[in-house]
């Protein structure tokens, strides 16, 4: 059966997803960039290649998805109504998705194509975006992207089925908290897999039994 998967998360030990002051010109806060250094090292990213744990953390990312579902504010800094703007994304022409992608927003906004990707804006609540990003998917897992606020509003809804999350250990005191405040829901998890990794980051597994 489909699953919806969370897959490279970082949090910073403190419990951090993201620093203080996101912006357009700083979308991750303050120090946000520090969480994904070791993303960086990745071949999947660019990279020389980082130690076996990263790199098969990035590949199970990748593994079986066919849709992925991200927040208004992970798809870019515009605001309120769309207006006339003409964002599409942070990722330029060609978005690393390859598949359908899914976004929560208040406001409706027409399909936008891209290179291998179409992003369909879903405006009826995140049980509507679910529901369309399975059907997309054709059969495959679908990947909650974030950011933070997303993944706790699936969390609380008890929708999704697997979280893989990156702690990376530094801490920020300050900025946008990824289980906070998320109450009991995160009992519905175990403890599936934890492996700590050379680059110093811990890679952990949660799974609903």
């Amino acid at each position: 059966m489909p699953k919806l998967r969370v897959h490279m998360l970082a949090m910073s030990l403190d419990g951090y997803a993201a620093g203080p002051n996101q912006s357009l010109e700083n979308p991750l806060g303050e120090r946000g960039d520090e969480l994904h250094e070791f993303f960086l090292q990745t071949k999947r990213f660019g990279g020389p290649g980082g130690p076996e744990a990263d790199e098969r953390s990035v590949a199970a990312g990748e593994e079986n998805i066919g849709a992925t579902i991200m927040g208004r504010n992970m798809f870019g800094p515009v605001r309120g109504e769309w207006g006339d703007s003409d964002w599409k994304g942070w990722w330029g022409e060609e978005p690393p998705y390859h598949h359908p992608v899914f976004v929560l927003t208040h406001h409706a906004h027409d399909p936008i194509e891209a290179i291998g990707t179409t992003f369909h804006f879903v405006n009826d609540g995140i049980e509507s975006a679910l529901e369309q990003a399975f059907a997309a998917a054709g059969g495959q897992d679908v990947r909650l992207g974030g950011g933070p606020g997303v993944i706790r509003q699936y969390v609380q809804a008890g929708l999704v089925d697997e979280l893989n999350l990156i702690v990376v250990p530094i801490l920020f005191g300050a900025g946008e908290k990824l289980l906070e405040p998320i109450g009991e829901a995160v009992h519905a998890f175990d403890v599936a897999e934890v492996v700590s990794s050379p680059s110093q980051v811990t890679h952990l597994k949660l799974v609903r039994p």
